[in-house]
């Protein structure tokens, strides 16, 4: 008998969203030809099912980084909005979906993988300690974002906010793997 989702699992539309993580690679990994070689860190512990290549429209970053922007009092160093938009909105990312087996938190595993959001504190091993050229303590002063290669959704609720973000409504055949 299956058991009913845990704490920190999401079923919706018969989506287990713990299974699933939304991976957004952001314009600086695209600028610096990396998307292939952080894909291929992640496949290989885990499934990458989907990806395409976009360019980001205004209301997707600033739903995917509402957090940024209902704490944007606490970013006292620079203009979170301009931010934002100044670094994706009209520029390329690819956004790929990754999928785990049952009972395997795909977020927390590719997130694992991917270290630290400063690329100067991840730890080695990791995509950004590994790939990453840039640091907080250099963006800061400079009133930007620091660019740190990859995002990949926090959570189960996360990746259903991030997948309905990047993919939308239409794309719900991708999550159908045939009962896998």
């Amino acid at each position: 008998m299956k058991q009913p989702p845990g704490p920190g699992e999401v079923v919706l539309g018969g989506v287990d969203w713990g299974r699933w993580s939304v991976i957004l690679l952001k314009p600086d990994c695209v600028r610096r030809g990396l998307t292939e070689a952080v894909l291929d860190r992640i496949r290989r512990e885990v499934p990458v099912l989907a990806q395409r290549q976009m360019v980001v429209e205004d209301w997707q970053i600033f739903v995917h980084y509402w957090d940024m922007l209902v704490n944007k009092d606490w970013f006292t160093d620079r203009d979170m909005v301009a931010c934002l938009r100044s670094n994706y909105v009209g520029e390329e990312v690819v956004v790929a979906l990754a999928h785990g087996s049952e009972g395997i938190d795909t977020s927390a595993v590719v997130r694992s993988l991917l270290g630290h959001f400063d690329p100067a504190q991840a730890a080695p091993g990791t995509i950004r300690a590994d790939f990453g050229i840039d640091a907080l303590h250099l963006a800061g002063p400079q009133g930007r974002l620091v660019e740190n290669l990859v995002h990949a959704s926090d959570d189960a609720t996360a990746t259903c906010r991030d997948f309905g973000t990047w993919y939308g409504a239409n794309e719900w055949s991708l999550l159908d793997l045939g009962g896998q």
